[in-house]
C-alpha cells in the first residue's frame, strides 16, 4: 500500500492542488464570471449577441 502511494504521489498532490484551486474559485464566486463569459462567447459564435 505504501509503495502505491509513493509511486502515485505526484498525481495525488496535483489532484489535491487542483481541488484546492477549484474550491478557492468557488469561494471567490468566480464561477459566475466564467459562466457569464462562456454564455457571451457562445452567443457571439452563433451570431445572436
Amino acid at each position: 500500500m505504501i509503495e502505491i502511494c509513493r509511486k502515485n504521489l505526484p498525481a495525488i498532490l496535483l489532484l489535491l492542488l487542483g481541488g484546492a484551486f477549484f474550491a478557492l474559485g468557488i469561494l471567490r464566486a468566480e464561477n459566475f464570471t466564467v459562466f457569464t463569459k462562456a454564455v457571451n462567447l457562445c452567443l457571439e459564435c452563433i451570431g445572436i449577441g
